[in-house]
């Protein structure tokens, strides 16, 4: 009989513990955060063009990040504690980084391919243009 109590309790508390999501209450949902963290390094990536003093990635940087939390409708204070949740979670941050890297390889196919469009009308362009 002890078994069968056993076994039901085992069995009772690995479904409870297997719930879909278990992310805990105030850190960014996966989905969303590898969303924001797409968005984060694209800024990043903005904001390495511009000249590298403490005054100007003060003066352009935090405004551009605001926007973005803002639009993702959380704060910095949120995003760093989230950050830091999937930093403890390694295999997490590896399945979220392949998803980023998945979002910026398809936005740069995008603008790759709307480049060629563009390059190919300027080219159709010059072409009527030009006397032969």
């Amino acid at each position: 009989m002890h078994k069968y109590i056993a076994l039901f309790f085992s069995v009772s508390l690995l479904l409870f513990s297997c719930n879909g999501d278990n992310t805990p209450k105030g850190i960014i949902k996966h989905k969303e955060m590898t969303s924001l963290l797409t968005e984060v390094h694209l800024v990043d990536g903005r904001m390495s063009g511009i000249f590298q003093s403490a005054d100007s990635l003060t003066k352009y940087g935090s405004a551009r990040y605001d926007a973005l939390f803002k639009r993702y409708h959380t704060d910095s204070t949120t995003f760093n504690k989230s950050l830091n949740y999937y930093a403890s979670q390694p295999a997490e941050m590896s399945k979220m980084y392949d998803d980023i890297l998945a979002n910026l390889k398809f936005k740069t196919d995008s603008l790759n391919k709307a480049q060629r469009k563009t390059d190919s009308l300027r080219r159709l362009q010059e072409q009527k243009v030009k006397p032969q």
